[in-house]
């Protein structure tokens, strides 16, 4: 029961992340372009530029917590994958749920420190950055895609422990 509620909670975020990323792409895309184009005319809109810098970071942010979900994030796994290729699968499981962990743990340390940078920012940031955003709107950015990636690891640790998590390594021993 708790692993149907959060493989459903799992499925939801990670459909709201896919379409954030798209929306991200798309406005990134429409506004390059547009921004293009206008020079052929002499002109430009000024706030383009920097809404698309803005955007890059949130994709990336975004497509780290969908790498996440997937289990294919950067890592360096020699561990993981020696046990791989022994098909020592139980152990290659906990090998894995350690390095869920431990990156857990960094990433909540990480948005602790940079939610304090956000109550930094609004103490003592500029009121309009961008469009007329205090620059405490835009940093906080940064502890949101930290604390979703946190979040994707935290599901993945919880349903390494669901029998259908690791199918193909029951199938396999």
């Amino acid at each position: 029961m708790v692993f149907k509620i959060v493989h459903t909670i799992d499925d939801f975020t990670e459909k709201v992340v896919t379409v954030l990323l798209v929306t991200c792409v798309f406005g990134m895309l429409g506004m390059s372009i547009s921004n293009i184009v206008l020079r052929w005319f002499d002109s430009h809109i000024l706030w383009f530029e920097p809404a698309v810098r803005y955007l890059v970071f949130l994709s990336a942010f975004l497509g780290g917590a969908l790498a996440t979900g997937k289990r294919t994030h950067i890592g360096i796994d020699l561990i993981g994958k020696y046990l791989e290729s022994t098909k020592n699968w139980k152990a290659h499981r906990w090998v894995c749920r350690l390095i869920d962990l431990v990156s857990l743990i960094v990433l909540v340390v990480l948005t602790d420190a940079c939610i304090d940078f956000v109550a930094e920012e609004a103490k003592y940031g500029r009121a309009n950055v961008f469009i007329g955003l205090h620059a405490k709107h835009l940093a906080s950015i940064i502890p949101f895609g930290f604390g979703i990636i946190a979040f994707r690891f935290f599901n993945n640790i919880i349903l390494s422990f669901s029998k259908d998590y690791g199918l193909k390594y029951e199938e396999e021993e």
